[in-house]
């Protein structure tokens, strides 16, 4: 078992590394413009959580988890040779809807603070 310490810098280093590869390794049309919103990786380092969305939105959740989940082997053996670990983290991966939450709720709050303008009039 390892550090939380430690498992949240592997977490991070995870997240950088994942994102390079799909920008730039990763040619499957279906993951253009997919972001890691998260990584967690449990302190035993069997398992790394990725949490990923779109500029889209839930829209495209299956076509990218999809996506995922086929390019999961080559994802991970890249990251293993990127980051020495003894055994690599197997990859799950997760859709995150907090972009599309934080938008509903800004569209929320933009409408309340318009009828609270037009009150004022």
């Amino acid at each position: 078992m390892t550090s939380e310490g430690r498992a949240s810098r592997i977490a991070r280093q995870i997240k950088e590394d994942l994102s390079t590869i799909l920008l730039f390794d990763v040619g499957d049309p279906r993951l253009s413009g997919v972001f890691i919103t998260d990584v967690n990786v449990d302190r035993e380092l069997a398992y790394a959580n990725i949490f990923v969305s779109t500029l889209e939105g839930v829209e495209r959740e299956q076509e990218v988890l999809d996506g995922l989940n086929r390019a999961k082997g080559y994802m991970r053996s890249q990251l293993a040779q990127r980051i020495q670990l003894r055994s690599f983290p197997n990859l799950r991966f997760n859709w995150d809807p907090t972009p599309e939450n934080a938008e509903r709720i800004e569209r929320l709050i933009d409408s309340l603070s318009k009828d609270d303008n037009s009150e004022d009039d």
